[in-house]
């Protein structure tokens, strides 16, 4: 796209010719000091005042950012980006949709001289959905000259956005016959960031409608999409709703992957901690652990003999802060000229095992994003309490998954109840409920979810098997696809899709080749 290619040229002169990052000031300080010269020391916040400064100034837009990550992705040497969202800087108007047709991206085809595993074709759209202004932003690959038999969509974790995943787009997009899609949630990334607030008045209530705000527009997004089925991926809180989604929209899962999913254990404090008021709710923005602190949240370890003292309750002035959505994604938008210098003391540290080209990159996309103004984080004091537990715990939940009934609306992600009770004998009508549907979790090695949760789950949900397999009829136990893998990913820590992309890329190739190969069992099982 060469607007956005001129404007990123435009920012990266404006920001003085320095590295932005402590991975390439390392390196300047190193080569001084070995010329006897003194290296200036970086500390926390490896961004100068004056390169902050700068980088604000020239504000940058996430359209140019998104644009920049993506130009990494290999074969793909002009990325589209669409400019409808996220085409300016950011300000009180930022992130309205502007629908004229020279802000629509053509799609990018590239050919079997320049990919060898093309060809394929790849889009940039801003999909619209019911309401005022609600659109996703999307990103997809499709491979041309073969049908489409599998989708794999891809749900990126809290604040962040599809550009995450810009090490899975090539390398998950070379099987046969595969479609991959990936999104921004609504409200962030480049998505259209409405306003969002809670009419529920009791606990339960303003939990389900926050789960609710996320996964009703995925399934929107699916129906308009007219897929069918798809293999859902998410991580983090993007796999926190897609476990929601399973629960709500249940019949349209081939398989769930689940990358260091936040919300699975249970927290005493968590479950009975007060919910935000309605005026605390709608101030600024909700704060998740993703955004810094990688110990925060930290369960017993699944080796661990003897669990650990209960928690203590967080300090009040820390509730009163997440209650009241103060967040560094606040802090950010309020610090102005110091917000990029505050962005690089994260992405300094998140990006830093990465050429310093992608980390820079990943910078600039991190904060275009950041200094947005909020919307879908507002749902998060909703769903999350301090130290990154959820006031609903996944764990209470997880046996519906794969064992919902058919037949039926679901109005929020809960279970249905006993899995037995489709095959009771005797039953003069018989409903139509799910028959397992495959889950695996990623957990990096040195992650801060701890795999523990992981290991909660798949012993709860292979129980819930058992007791779907004893009164099931011979037909359902034919068509039984349920099971739940954990696998660990080396060297990685809580974004194991970039901290371990070469290992998590093949460990999801196999699980793409699985559900080509559950889908052929179940043809012939009918």
């Amino acid at each position: 796209m060469a607007a956005a290619d001129s404007a990123d040229a435009q920012a990266r002169e404006g920001g003085g010719g320095k590295p932005m990052l402590a991975r390439h000031r390392a390196k300047q300080e190193a080569e001084a000091e070995a010329q006897g010269q003194p290296g200036a020391k970086s500390g926390h916040f490896p961004l100068s005042y004056k390169e902050g400064l700068s980088q604000w100034w020239a504000g940058i837009s996430p359209a140019v950012t998104e644009n920049h990550v993506l130009s990494f992705v290999p074969h793909l040497r002009q990325p589209p980006t669409h400019t409808q969202t996220g085409g300016k800087s950011a300000s009180n108007d930022s992130m309205n949709v502007d629908r004229s047709g020279d802000k629509e991206a053509q799609p990018v085809t590239t050919d079997k001289d320049t990919d060898p595993y093309g060809p394929r074709m790849w889009h940039s759209d801003l999909v619209p959905l019911s309401g005022k202004n609600r659109f996703l932003n999307e990103f997809s690959v499709e491979r041309l000259e073969e049908e489409t038999q599998n989708n794999l969509v891809m749900l990126h974790g809290y604040g962040a956005g599809l550009g995450f995943f810009y090490k899975q787009f090539e390398p998950l997009s070379r099987l046969a016959h595969w479609k991959l899609y990936a999104l921004d949630m609504p409200g962030m990334g480049r998505s259209s960031r409405p306003p969002f607030n809670i009419k529920a008045k009791d606990r339960e209530g303003k939990v389900n409608e926050a789960e609710s705000w996320f996964v009703d527009a995925l399934e929107e997004w699916r129906i308009k999409k007219k897929i069918d089925k798809m293999t859902l991926m998410g991580h983090s809180l993007g796999g926190y709703m897609a476990v929601c989604y399973a629960l709500k929209y249940p019949g349209h899962l081939n398989k769930l992957i689940l990358a260091s999913p936040v919300g699975i254990p249970e927290d005493p404090y968590a479950v009975n901690e007060a919910m935000p008021t309605e005026a605390e709710a709608n101030q600024l923005a909700a704060e998740f652990a993703e955004s810094g602190a990688e110990g925060a949240g930290q369960q017993p370890s699944a080796n661990q003999k003897q669990p650990p003292p209960p928690r203590r309750p967080y300090s009040k002035w820390v509730t009163t802060l997440w209650d009241a959505n103060i967040s560094p994604f606040s802090i950010v938008r309020l610090a102005g000229p110091l917000g990029p210098r505050l962005v690089s003391g994260w992405t300094s540290r998140r990006f830093s095992h990465l050429p310093a080209e992608e980390a820079e990159a990943l910078h600039d996309y991190s904060y275009s994003l950041f200094r947005q103004r909020g919307s879908g984080e507002y749902a998060l004091a909703y769903i999350l309490a301090p130290g990154a537990f959820a006031r609903s715990p996944l764990i209470r939940r997880v046996q519906g998954v794969g064992r919902q009934y058919l037949d039926a609306a679901h109005s929020g992600p809960e279970p249905d109840g006993a899995a037995a009770a489709s095959g009771n004998a005797g039953a003069d009508v018989k409903r139509l409920r799910e028959t397992g549907v495959p889950v695996v979790f990623y957990y990096g090695d040195h992650d801060w979810m701890d795999v523990k949760g992981g290991h909660d789950a798949q012993e709860k949900m292979a129980a819930e098997k058992r007791k779907a397999l004893e009164n099931a009829t011979e037909e359902e136990k034919r068509r039984e696809n349920g099971d739940v893998k954990v696998r660990i990913v080396k060297k990685a820590g809580h974004h194991v899709y970039l901290d371990g992309s070469d290992e998590f890329n093949e460990m999801v190739v196999e699980e793409m080749r699985d559900v080509e190969a559950r889908q052929k069992r179940l043809k012939g099982a009918r």
